[in-house]
């Protein structure tokens, strides 16, 4: 049994094989997910668990250089969006629209649902190097 870092199979899986610049998405639970992007589903009720939770302890386990959030976050979800930010220790953001975000989902190699359940609380890791 793994002691330490991330238990849930699948996203320990994903996060072992992708490579500098490929991107995976956490979502909130009603971002649409493209049948071609695999769905790594965790939500268990209402909140449960929760985006900033996911996010913290993916970045724990993923070396990133930068993140995409959609632009209506900073209106719609200013809480979620200042908790990002300082999860990310400077590291870059990038803003798109949410339909534009929506549309890169279709290039992540993965998308990990979460129970969130507050506007807009979906982000795409940019995977960085560790060297």
């Amino acid at each position: 049994m793994k002691k330490n870092g991330i238990l849930n199979s699948h996203i320990s899986e994903v996060l072992s094989r992708i490579g500098h610049t490929d991107t995976i998405v956490i979502a909130d639970c009603g971002l649409p997910i493209p049948d071609e992007t695999i769905r790594i589903d965790l939500s268990l009720k209402k909140g449960t668990p929760s985006f900033i939770e996911t996010l913290q302890v993916v970045l724990e386990d993923m070396k990133i250089e930068k993140v995409t959030l959609a632009n209506e976050i900073k209106v719609n979800n200013p809480d979620i969006e200042e908790k990002v930010t300082n999860l990310l220790n400077g590291d870059p953001i990038e803003y798109v629209t949410h339909e534009e975000l929506k549309q890169l989902t279709k290039k992540a190699k993965a998308v990990i649902r979460t129970g969130e359940v507050t506007p807009y609380a979906n982000i795409i890791l940019h995977a960085g190097v560790i060297f």
